[in-house]
């Protein structure tokens, strides 16, 4: 098999695995009907939390952010050997897996913002990266309660801390993509806040 096609695969896998629209699922499962025609319409957990119920926005969280991940390592552990850099089997696996959540095929392209996607593709990836994103969105949430303000801050601290931490250059060109992303993905978000309309983060019904 060649790198081409090795890599080609690991993408596909990634996105698919990715695509798996956890949010809309747990909450159908819940009762709360279609998680997209609740407050910002969006399949994360922070649209999930609107439901008032925070276990199943943590449940959210926990297989969003696991999804890039686990793409990552399968896909490195399957394909990472021979003809293939091993490293650059599990970045393009996990963040094609990011894609997937922001793009399923399944809802019509139309999926989350990849913020606990992308958490999960840096840690299974470059975990101090992913510890020092961590810390600064628990500093910016707490600070100022807008989570997307905390993950537009945490997400670009990511290229930055990966050029200190990570051990080659292509993880950061990996993670600045995803950034940038993660960025226009917020674009509505990035307005709200310039005209102060945007939500703050609840955690009492």
């Amino acid at each position: 098999m060649s790198a081409e096609l090795t890599y080609a695969l690991s993408a596909i896998f990634g996105y698919f695995i990715g695509s798996i629209p956890f949010g809309l699922i747990l909450t159908k499962m819940a009762g709360y009907g279609d998680i997209r025609k609740i407050g910002s319409g969006n399949i994360g957990a922070t649209n999930v939390l609107r439901t008032g119920n925070k276990t199943l926005a943590l449940l959210t969280v926990l297989f969003d952010a696991s999804k890039a991940g686990v793409a990552a390592i399968v896909a490195r552990a399957i394909w990472g050997g021979g003809v293939a850099d091993s490293i650059t089997v599990a970045l393009i696996a996990g963040a094609c897996g990011v894609l997937g959540h922001n793009f399923p095929v399944w809802l019509k392209f139309k999926g989350g913002k990849g913020v606990a996607s992308t958490f999960g593709f840096i840690l299974a990836t470059c975990w101090p990266v992913a510890l020092i994103a961590l810390l600064v969105w628990l500093i910016m949430a707490f600070t100022f309660k807008y989570s997307s303000l905390s993950a537009l801050t945490a997400a670009i601290f990511v290229p930055i801390a990966s050029y200190f931490f990570a051990p080659t250059p292509q993880y950061t060109w990996f993670y600045l993509c995803i950034t940038l992303l993660v960025v226009v993905r917020h674009h509505a978000n990035i307005k709200r806040l310039i005209k102060g309309e945007e939500s703050k983060i609840k955690l009492k019904k």
